[in-house]
């Protein structure tokens, strides 16, 4: 359906309110939305309530991070038409958290846009009111007792790496995985993290909003990390987690699209990193503190750290594809991404061991291999790490089958005959010792990443 028919057919959309139950087990909230004239959205959000945290939901800040869940929730839903009026009547926004939403819901909908054919701009895309009043609830007094990490657990080999890095303070950390997703159950539990320390709460999508995708309203991307990102904040209050400890790379920031400003992994940027930080320390809570470990690292650092760590090589899964049934489907681009970053550690008999099949070797993956490396301009809708770093992998490979008087895959034969191999080859453009600076690592945590990378000598 079109953009602009929608926008006039159903001009607004309303954040009603949200309602909250706290049960023994646990705690249910569920969200009202609406677009007039056409449906009403109520998702709901399962979270578990340790017995220490009972009457937490009466609190102030219980209620504003279960408020600005629904802000980020909303998003969903509002793309079905995309109002140009946006009514937020259960909560406050000044304007600076107006102006903080817009940018975000603009960004993180970039791919969606892009897509679905849209020309807009961040003024126009979406007018934001905020109507509501201030929630209200007791003080929390406890947020200075709180300790140890909550880490988002996904499944893939970024998630193992964080794991590793705080294994020696495992007994104060916990894993964090939404919806119960098997490939991250079982990333954790091989980390060592079950029961109690295995923090999983459950979201719901309203059928409606699958139910009218069906029936061709927009669809498409919207930032799930971002999402994540109040989800973690919410249940690190619950469970009484000082950190929110992330697994995103320096490689997110690049953008999907060349020569703009749609990336894929917008969420995953330390533009939104820094921008959550200032936000839920303004409107949440100063002592709860969220940052990403693996920011200073590149892909190619990161995947140097796993290709040591084989115990974990047959457990760890990153194809979104092959998601449910817990494999690599090994045709999509996150499949290939991931065995080309290994495959400059790794010897093609340990890449087919991890996913089954031969991808270096398959001809239909060229087209996926050239967006990777840039040979063509965009690259796939996915979470990737740059051009460069995936060139750079593709000439240590190079490099290591000829030394050791190994015949080169397919792919690598016939990128031998491309200009990035020749701008690649005679010198690596990134730097496997680089350290990113813009990150937000505490101090104790920058001290535990370095040591870390020290220890396993994997930039030699």
């Amino acid at each position: 359906m079109k953009y602009e028919e929608l926008r006039e057919t159903y001009p607004k959309f309303f954040y009603h309110g949200f309602d909250v139950e706290e049960k023994e087990e646990n705690i249910s909230i569920v969200y009202d939305f609406e677009i007039e004239g056409l449906s009403s959205f109520n998702p709901t959000w399962t979270i578990p309530l340790p017995e220490n945290a009972k009457g937490i939901t009466e609190t102030k800040l219980f209620k504003d991070c279960a408020f600005n869940l629904g802000m980020i929730e909303l998003i969903s839903y509002w793309k079905i038409s995309c109002p140009p009026e946006t009514i937020v009547e259960c909560g406050t926004l000044d304007e600076t958290q107006k102006t903080w939403w817009k940018k975000l819901y603009f960004h993180g909908l970039g791919e969606f846009f892009y897509t679905n054919g849209i020309e807009t701009s961040l003024d126009d895309f979406m007018n934001l009111r905020s109507v509501g009043k201030e929630q209200e609830g007791t003080e929390y007094p406890f947020l200075h007792q709180n300790k140890g990490c909550l880490v988002p657990v996904g499944g893939g080999k970024d998630s193992f790496v964080s794991l590793h890095v705080l294994e020696g303070m495992k007994e104060e950390c916990r894993a964090f995985v939404i919806n119960a997703v098997p490939s991250a159950i079982h990333a954790s539990i091989a980390a060592g993290y079950e029961g109690e320390n295995l923090i999983n709460p459950k979201r719901t999508l309203d059928k409606r909003m699958l139910e009218l995708n069906k029936q061709g309203y927009l669809n498409g991307h919207t930032p799930f990390s971002a999402m994540a990102a109040f989800a973690s904040y919410l249940c690190a209050v619950v469970t009484g987690r000082k950190y929110i400890c992330l697994s995103n790379e320096a490689s997110a920031n690049e953008s999907t699209v060349k020569d703009s400003d749609v990336n894929h992994q917008y969420s995953k940027t330390f533009d939104f990193e820094k921008d959550f930080y200032d936000y839920s320390h303004t409107y949440l809570n100063p002592d709860i503190l969220y940052f990403s470990l693996l920011r200073p690292l590149s892909e190619l650092q990161i995947a140097a750290v796993f290709s040591t760590l084989k115990k974990y090589h047959p457990v760890f899964r990153s194809c979104n594809v092959g998601q449910k049934e817990e494999k690599w489907c090994g045709h999509c681009a996150k499949c290939l991404f991931v065995c080309i970053m290994l495959s400059a550690y790794l010897s093609d008999e340990e890449l087919i061991a991890i996913f089954g099949r031969d991808m270096l070797n398959d001809p239909e993956m060229m087209e996926l291999f050239e967006q990777l490396t840039g040979i063509l301009d965009n690259k796939p809708f996915e979470c990737v790490g740059t051009r460069d770093e995936v060139n750079t992998a593709v000439c240590m490979s190079i490099r290591n089958h000829e030394k050791n008087g190994k015949e080169l895959p397919l792919l690598y034969q016939n990128y031998k005959d491309s200009a990035e191999y020749y701008s690649f080859y005679r010198d690596k453009s990134v730097d496997l010792n680089a350290w990113n600076s813009e990150n937000l690592l505490p101090e104790e945590f920058e001290t535990l990443l370095r040591r870390k990378m020290g220890e396993l000598h994997v930039n030699e």
